[in-house]
């Protein structure tokens, strides 16, 4: 007999966006399953990671991020985010805000704890929580009335003794909410009373619609020692390639403890694209508007597609993902049809059911990520357009 692997993996399944990424390969269908740009980012960013790799950036930068790098970001913080760190203290470059995440909770949660998470959710973090030895704690946003709450008393409920963490996704993957002030000061007010570690998922941070304005959780009073920021030149700057983020806490225990964590996971962040990444956390704020009003015009087309085709949207006003709710086109669940969009159809897309503890929750949704050209979603309109005959 030979050797087994180790349970906890055993409890992971295959990520079914990555699943879906490899039907729509097998299939030949557009891929507006897994959250990527088909275009490329700013041509200066490209030459700003050239000149660094011919600038001899080719070794290791030291461990928790090169200098250049964390002020820059400190510098983002402070004039976007409203938020004073100390780039030498308080900031620890990962390989992504996937990597963020784990080394965060790695530092903060001990066996047994419970984390609070809003569902549906970002799939990385039930994984995350087994290694960590996390409990998921799960509270549901309400995605058929207007901008997905949350009820309060359902939120107050979820926390307890054992309650260490929560993580707020804002904007939210997969439903487009926008956390409002409002919502944040109520999680801040809670997190206070317990006792309890933020950790903020903002990767979405610019895109946002209809005068949606981004707040960060560690902004508000009594909570930068008890936040922890998790963020990505991903999203923001279409460069998902990269592999660069960060963990950022004023609470100096934690950020030490994110930095022995990320050291021993990964050692370092790539050496040229961080230098790279500095120069986009600089582009002129003007980027900004116009990165919004671009995916804001993506948003609208894609809306106007699934609309012609029988869907029934969720209306996000932030990130780049719709929910659809497919109920009128077909009876099959989720799964079955997203298969079946992908194959019959050239579509790929991901089963609302891989966001929820519960499948049964997500069966009548999919969600669509619309991050393309607009070439690729005028051929995905012609695609889906046989649906509705």
């Amino acid at each position: 007999m030979l050797p087994r692997a180790a349970e906890r993996v055993g409890l992971f399944t295959e990520s079914v966006i990555r699943e879906m990424t490899r039907l729509a390969s097998l299939y030949g269908a557009i891929n507006l399953a897994q959250g990527f740009p088909n275009f490329d980012p700013p041509r200066v960013l490209i030459e700003a990671a050239v000149e660094a790799l011919r600038s001899g950036y080719n070794q290791y930068s030291i461990t928790w991020g090169a200098p250049n790098l964390r002020r820059a970001l400190a510098e983002k913080l402070s004039w976007y985010n409203g938020v004073e760190v100390d780039p030498e203290k308080h900031i620890t470059v990962t390989c992504g805000a996937t990597e963020a995440m784990m080394a965060t909770l790695l530092s903060v949660v001990n066996p047994g704890d419970e984390v609070i998470v809003f569902e549906p959710f970002y799939e990385n973090y039930g994984p995350d929580a087994l290694l960590s030895g996390a409990t998921l704690r799960h509270v549901p946003l309400h995605l058929e009335e207007p901008e997905c709450p949350f009820d309060p008393d359902e939120l107050r409920a979820a926390f307890n003794k054992r309650t260490r963490a929560i993580i707020i996704n804002t904007p939210h993957n997969p439903s487009g909410k926008v956390f409002s002030r409002e919502e944040l000061e109520f999680i801040a007010s809670l997190c206070q009373e317990h006792n309890v570690i933020a950790i903020t998922d903002e990767v979405y941070e610019h895109i946002l619609y209809n005068g949606r304005k981004h707040v960060s959780l560690a902004s508000l009073p009594g909570m930068a020692e008890r936040t922890v920021i998790v963020n990505s030149v991903s999203k923001t700057y279409s460069v998902t390639g990269w592999r660069v983020g960060w963990a950022v806490t004023r609470n100096e225990g934690i950020a030490d403890g994110i930095r022995r964590a990320h050291d021993f996971l990964t050692v370092g962040a790539p050496a040229p694209l961080q230098e790279a990444a500095a120069m986009a956390l600089r582009m002129p704020r003007s980027y900004y508007d116009e990165l919004a009003r671009m995916y804001q015009r993506k948003r609208d087309l894609m809306l106007e597609i699934l609309q012609r085709a029988g869907f029934r949207s969720i209306l996000p006003y932030g990130a780049y993902y719709i929910m659809a709710d497919f109920t009128e086109i077909s009876s099959e669940d989720d799964v079955a049809f997203s298969h079946f969009l992908t194959k019959e159809y050239g579509v790929a897309t991901v089963p609302g059911s891989s966001f929820y503890r519960d499948p049964s929750m997500g069966r009548r949704y999919v969600r669509f990520a619309f991050p393309k050209k607009e070439e690729t979603l005028e051929e995905v309109r012609q695609r889906l357009d046989r649906l509705a005959g």
